[in-house]
């Protein structure tokens, strides 16, 4: 009786070993962040400064394809993005927080985004994702 738990509790020590050693090898790096960003915070972007009451009705007025020009964009936002995240590297996953925006130009607060993703097996998962059209 006593082998069987001892073997059973190995087995189980084995599995979790594995599955840690699994995660951490498929923990995502900065550069996979960063093609996730140009693919899918963009997205994000777009629909809360295009589709949102962010933009003041003159800047609304002269870019009528916000969302067009965000698209186009969309690789060099994701480099932004990625230069203005922090990693946290937790050995089994990561954890990013980009803060980008809140500059003053002109008279205009650029609006200021903010997310929170968690990158693990290999896959990224927005946790938050907000932008403070104060731009503090």
């Amino acid at each position: 009786m006593r082998s069987a738990v001892r073997g059973s509790w190995l087995g189980g020590l084995v599995l979790t070993a594995v599955a840690a050693a699994g995660l951490a090898l498929s923990n995502p790096k900065q550069a996979a962040f960063e093609r996730f960003a140009a693919a899918h915070l963009v997205d994000v972007i777009e629909r809360e400064v295009c589709e949102g009451d962010v933009l003041p009705p003159l800047v609304r007025l002269a870019l009528p394809n916000c969302a067009e020009l965000v698209q186009a964009q969309n690789v060099a936002i994701g480099a932004l993005v990625s230069r203005q995240t922090r990693r946290w590297n937790l050995g089994v996953c990561s954890l990013y927080r980009t803060d980008v925006g809140g500059q003053q130009v002109l008279v205009w607060q650029v609006p200021r985004f903010r997310a929170t993703v968690l990158g693990v097996a290999g896959r990224f998962l927005v946790l938050h994702a907000s932008v403070d059209d104060e731009g503090a």
